[in-house]
Order: structure tokens, then sequence, then C-alpha cells
């Protein structure tokens, strides 16, 4: 391997040169005139050439030797005709992407089972989470497939062996009847957002995974009401709890009772129960997609809550490596990690990649950012050696281990700012700035009370919304925002940074229903003046393209789509302080705001609407910018288990009546992942 581990720009796109689709709720995937969107992947795909084509009508097996459900984050990794990694290849190449979660009852022939649930049910729901590596080439006729009987292929699902890695390992919060010593763990779930190394890597966060558990009605009294309790109530977990899936009533085998965390056992260190099995998940995992042989290990030093993404800030030789996150949940928090070692070049072309990954993810330090009204901000140490943690009155920290193990709780203790679902992050190739989604908050309020958030300056909205909410409903930030931040001296290890708003989500016009006027609407909501070929709700997916410096925005959105399904658009961004303060008067109550320079049309265009019932999320691209893999979750997934076989009920079709796999005009919607290239061969948005 001598490649250079990030292609240079050619000419970074600073006018967007395509017509932008318009809204839509049709069953398709629209793309502007002059490109071309084809179907790739879709779940139940086969990975070996034993595994036979998928019949998608609920009778379909060996989900760990097929294409997972809801297809979530993704990365391209580049492989040379000789099958060895290269960062510039264009036409052959590994996607490590993840599958979220499920349409559970699309999986069975009549939808899935109550509770007990059925072993054979489980045993096709429980593997169709995780992470895929899929090999892709690009054939003669110029179009990307699957290779099916690539060797690179395989499935990580929550049954393939783990390691724990860096602060927490070995920690006493982590011993579990499956690993007495705390130093491993089974598989990874609900694997949301994605990130790349320097070295060539898959890093993927396990986000909403504490709903696949149970605890028991009375577990709080089975633990003496220990301060375990309180660190299942910060992560969702409250006793009486009930399980996403119920899959702890398929059996009473090890592969089914770890979804029980209830404490069961006599011992004193839950060595023979799985009453820490959930300290062992909400981590960012890292794969080796190069290497079968490699094992997967949790980063645990990089804190563990609902993960999304995760975006190194731009490698600077000499200097420490910066790691941010987001903690999908409202009123949550943005994360840092800043490693230990500094970067070393040649790192970028280790042989033993998981081995570099220890190096620079296992020491570091953990960070919770704080936002200032003045548009400042502060990262702070997450030390057992900080007096706000120590000293917590809600939970009592042992040791560092718990304070990552418990991250939530020590950004609690050090007054972080509780954010409107931080999701994706990104860094932008040039600037190095650093952007993050801000998906909704219906929390979110002008007064706060209870677990409410008050409006502040870096999230600053709170309205109605006459369709999310019904009439008018209750007022929050219901169509989100991006927030950037530029670091103190483009230093990755800078403990403050300036912030304002790329972008503040919101559609054009005002419901007709609304309360305010235009002149009010404009004023608190549409701040950046969006039209009908900008609006947008709900960001989530995020990604900046190393060719073209062009911002790929994904949405996740409930609040509007009665205009049109979820969509991705394109923006030419620009940087921290390009635009002006914003002062929101809520009559009686103002808050300032920093939004950055208001888009044209030539800087913010809508590129892709998708299917019925779809979230768009997860995106990559080849080196050269030809080609944009983009990921459709979930189309259709409002379905009653009744109604799984019967077609007429289907809200989608995608992509059956899009001409892939079987079932065509009347199919079961399948998550997928689609290849976007543009008719003339260029570069995507030129």
């Amino acid at each position: 391997f001598a490649t250079p581990q990030q292609p240079t720009a050619p000419s970074p796109i600073t006018r967007l040169n395509f017509s932008a689709v318009a809204k839509s709720t049709a069953d398709v995937v629209s793309v502007p005139a002059g490109y071309t969107a084809t179907v790739l992947y879709a779940l139940g795909d086969p990975l070996t050439a034993a595994t036979p084509a998928y019949k998608n009508d609920g009778t379909d097996t060996d989900f760990d030797q097929r294409a997972g459900d809801h297809h979530d984050g993704m990365e391209y990794f580049g492989l040379s005709a000789a099958g060895v990694r290269d960062d510039n290849a264009s036409t052959r190449a590994l996607l490590g992407m993840n599958h979220e979660a499920l349409t559970q009852h699309f999986l069975h022939v009549n939808g899935a089972s109550a509770n007990p649930r059925p072993k054979a049910e489980a045993d096709k729901e429980i593997p169709a989470h995780g992470v895929s590596i899929v090999e892709i080439r690009k054939g003669a006729n110029g179009r990307f497939a699957t290779v099916q009987d690539s060797s690179f292929n395989r499935r990580i699902t929550p049954l393939t062996p783990v390691q724990l890695s860096g602060v927490a390992r070995g920690n006493a919060l982590m011993r579990t009847k499956y690993s007495a010593d705390g130093t491993g763990a089974r598989g990874t779930i609900n694997n949301c957002g994605t990130g790349k190394t320097p070295w060539g890597t898959l890093l993927t966060g396990e986000e909403n995974w504490a709903g696949y558990f149970t605890r028991g009605a009375t577990d709080n009294a089975a633990r003496g009401n220990d301060r375990s309790v309180a660190s299942l109530n910060r992560y969702g977990r409250a006793q009486g709890a009930a399980s996403r899936h119920g899959w702890e009533t398929a059996g009473t085998e090890d592969t089914y009772q770890r979804w029980n965390i209830s404490k069961l056992g006599a011992s004193a260190d839950g060595t023979d129960d799985y009453r820490n099995e959930l300290n062992t998940f909400g981590y960012i995992v890292e794969i080796d997609p190069y290497d079968k042989a490699a094992a997967v290990k949790k980063r645990t030093s990089l804190g563990r809550f609902a993960h999304e993404s995760a975006a190194f800030g731009k490698p600077v030789a000499g200097k420490p490596l910066a790691v941010y996150m987001g903690d999908d949940s409202r009123g949550e928090y943005m994360y840092k990690f800043v490693s230990a070692q500094p970067w070393v070049a040649a790192d970028a072309s280790a042989a033993n990649r998981i081995a570099t990954g220890d190096k620079y993810l296992d020491s570091g330090k953990l960070y919770v950012a704080k936002f200032n009204a003045d548009g400042t901000g502060q990262w702070i140490e997450l030390s057992i050696d900080n007096a706000l943690i120590k000293n917590f009155a809600g939970y009592a920290f042992a040791d560092q281990g718990d304070v990552v193990i418990n991250a939530r709780l020590a950004a609690d203790a050090v007054g972080a700012t509780k954010m409107d679902r931080p999701e994706w992050c990104a860094t932008h190739p040039v600037t190095g700035e650093v952007y993050f989604t801000l998906t909704n908050n219906s929390n979110r309020k002008v007064a706060a009370t209870g677990s409410q958030q008050a409006v502040d300056p870096a999230n600053p909205r709170s309205y109605t919304d006459g369709y999310n909410g019904g009439a008018q409903g209750s007022a929050g930030n219901h169509n989100g925002h991006i927030i950037r931040i530029k670091e103190n001296g483009n230093e990755s290890a800078a403990v403050a940074f300036a912030w304002d708003v790329y972008l503040f989500g919101a559609q054009a016009q005002r419901d007709a229903n609304s309360t305010l006027t235009d002149a009010q609407y404009a004023a608190l909501v549409n701040l950046h003046g969006l039209t009908d070929e900008q609006d947008f709700s709900s960001p989530d997916g995020l990604a900046f393209s190393a060719n073209t410096g062009l911002a790929w925005i994904q949405t996740d959105d409930g609040a509007y789509t009665d205009r049109s399904n979820c969509m991705m658009l394109a923006g030419v961004p620009g940087q921290v302080g390009d635009g002006a303060k914003r002062t929101l008067d809520y009559g009686g109550a103002t808050v300032d705001t920093y939004a950055g320079k208001a888009p044209t049309t030539d800087t913010l265009k809508r590129f892709l609407v998708g299917p019925v019932d779809c979230e768009i999320t997860g995106i990559c691209e080849t080196p050269d910018g030809t080609a944009l893999f983009v990921n459709i979750q979930h189309p259709g997934e409002s379905i009653a288990a009744a109604d799984a076989n019967t077609p007429a009920k289907y809200l989608s079709h995608w992509p059956g009546n899009a001409g892939y796999g079987a079932g065509g005009a009347t199919a079961r919607p399948r998550s997928a992942t689609i290849v976007i290239t543009k008719n003339d061969g260029g570069r995507i948005g030129s």
C-alpha cells in the first residue's frame, strides 16, 4: 500500500449545476435531470455463492449471510485490481454498511408474533442487525454491482465476538456471564452513523441499543437500590422497561436471556447473569473491512451514549487526533475525544490497522461541549479528577472507566449544553470546521419545565407546527438545524471554539393554520429564508465530499411529510462567522443566536427525494466523485403485523416497483443502497 490516504480534491464545486428536485410524495426515488439512480444492495441480498436469492416473502433465513435491514451509515474502502487497499480506486471497493434496525413484520410470512417470541423469528431478527462488508465492482457496462462470491463479504451481527478496548476494558461494570473478566462482549446493535479512520478502518456507532433490553418490575430492590439504578434510569432502562422485540422470551438459552438485564444471579460481581450487559453497548466500534481475522473492538474511551457518526478532525503530523461525536436524544450532548498520541503520517498506511486504532483510540481525553451566548464555546474534560464529577450528587463515580461508561451522567455533572438531538457530524475537507446535525426537539420550549429544555443561543427556536402536532400542537424545534464549530487556532486539542448555525431547517411557507404572521414566521422559524427548492426538515445524515467539497444533507422527518418524502440536499458551505447575529423575540423573552450566511439557489438545492415512509441516510462516494452511494432506509415501515402479507395495504413497494428483486409492483418494501451517477460521466453536482 503506497497510495495517499485521502485523494486530493481537484477543484471544489462553488456553484450547484443541477436543477433542484421538486418535493414529492410518490413511491419512487427522484434525482435531477441528467442523473440516474440504480439499486445496488437491498435487504436479504446474498453475500455468499451458496446463499439463495432473496424471495422477499417472509420465508427467507440465514441473515448472517445476507444483507441486514435498515441500511444506515456507510463508508467506501477502495480496492486495487489485485484486491488490496487502494484509497484512490474508483472501480472496485468494499462498502462498510450499518444495519440499524428492522421493519420487523416484513421478515416473517404473516408478520411478527407476539410474546413469547418463536425462536425461528428471533433467529431471523437478531442477525438482521449489525454491519455488512460487501464488495462492489464497476462492470464493463459502467454500472456497479455487488460481488456475491467475494472473499471479503461478511456480516458482523449482535452475535459476533468482540473485544472491549480502552479505559473501561476489564472494568467491574463490564463483567457478565459471557465475560467474567469484563474484557469481551458479543456483537453490536442499532448501528447508525459511521466514520472512517485515517488508517483505513470502519467506525460504527451504537445508537438506540438500550431499547433491546428488558428489566424486571422489581429489579431496583433486587439490586439493593445501588448506584446502578441511577445509571440504568439515565440510559432509559427504568425497572419494568419492556424490550423492543421480546427476544428474551424466545427461550432459556443464553442467546436470548442476555437481553434480560435484571439482577437474577447471586454473585456480587454480576458474573452469573446479565445485569451488566447494557454497559457493554453504546460505543464506537472499530472494524477492519479488509481483514476478516482482525479483532472487532469497542473503543470505550470515546464514551458510552447513543452514538451516531464519528468524524475525525483534519490529521496534522505531530498533533493529536480529534474525533467528534453526537448523542442522538433530546437534550443530550456533543462530544470530542482527543488522542494522547500525536499523529504520525506513516500510520495512514500501517499494516496492522486495528493495532493503529489501539494507539490512537484507547488513550486520550474525552470532552463535552458547552455553548456560550457570545458565539464561543468550551470543551470540558470528562475526568474523574474533575471535582464536579468526583463530587456529583447524582451518581458516585468509581474510576475513569466508570466515567466513560456513564458519560451522560458525567456530562450532566459538568453542566454541558443540552442540544436538539445531535446526530451526524462531519469535517469540512478544506477548512477543518466540524458540522453537527441537530435533528429536532419537541422538548425545546421558550420557558422549560421538568424534563424540557429552554431555548438557548445554540438551540434558539421553539414554535408550533401544524402537521407535526395536528391543529397546532405543542411548541418545539420541529425542523432542526445544523451547527458548526471552529476550533481555536484550528487545533484539534483546543478547549475553546467559535460556533454558528450553518442552516436552520424550515418549510418555505408557514402552515395555512399557523398563528404566526408571515413576518413572524421569517423572524422566528425560517431564519435562512429557504425557498421551495431548498426547504427541508429534520437533518440527520451529513457528509462532505472529499472530491467536490459539497455538503450532503439527509433528512429523517416526520414534520413535513405531508408535503414531501424524506430527501437529500447538496450545499456549498461557507465558514463560521460568515453570517450575523440574530435576536429572536418571543414576546416577553428574547434569545440571541448566530446564523450563517443565507444560502442562494446556487449554494443549496434539493438533490434527491426518496420513496414513501423512508429515511434517507448513509452516504459515500468514489474518490473520483463520479458515483454517489446513498441508503434508503425503511420505506413503507408503518405497517401492522396483521397486514404484513397484504400488498394492498403496503405504503410502499420500493424497490420492487423500480424493477429490483422479487415481487415487482406489489413487492414488500426493502431498505436498499442506491448508486447515483451523472449520465455524462462527470462529477456529482458539477
